[in-house]
């Protein structure tokens, strides 16, 4: 019951962020380029406080769902799972987080464009992760 529940909680949280990411992606971090430069900063503040109050949680709730999910999965899945988490959290502290960090200063074009570029892997492996959670469900 407790592991179907986690199960449940974890791939609604996969589904969740993979949603999230993909309109991040191609809508909001795009869009980055159309704000006015006098309210660059303002914008790239509130940007930075809303997403984290919605990815934030939903990020936490997938970790602590894939680590209470080890050893309750198919063996070698629960492994793969929790790596592929915490390469998403690897991904966002050293690739968007300093982009974040840099306009925060400032717009700044080419920062903008770093930060679409270096998002597509959380975005990749957010969707790969969807896909392997159909599969895990479907099997």
């Amino acid at each position: 019951m407790l592991d179907t529940l986690l199960r449940e909680a974890h791939m609604a949280s996969t589904f969740f962020l993979c949603g999230l990411i993909w309109c991040i992606q191609l809508v909001h971090y795009p869009s980055f380029r159309f704000v006015h430069h006098d309210r660059f900063v303002e914008f790239e503040r509130f940007h930075t406080r809303a997403i984290t109050w919605i990815a934030g949680p939903a990020m936490l709730l997938e970790l602590l769902t894939a680590l209470l999910l080890l050893g309750l999965l198919s063996p070698g899945w629960d492994i793969l799972n929790v790596a592929s988490v915490a390469t998403i959290w690897v991904s966002t502290g050293l690739l968007s987080v300093p982009c974040h960090t840099a306009l925060a200063k400032g717009f700044d074009a080419a920062i903008i464009d770093r930060l679409v570029q270096s998002n597509w892997p959380r975005t990749i492996v957010w969707s790969l992760r969807a896909l392997a959670w159909i599969c895990f469900a479907a099997s």
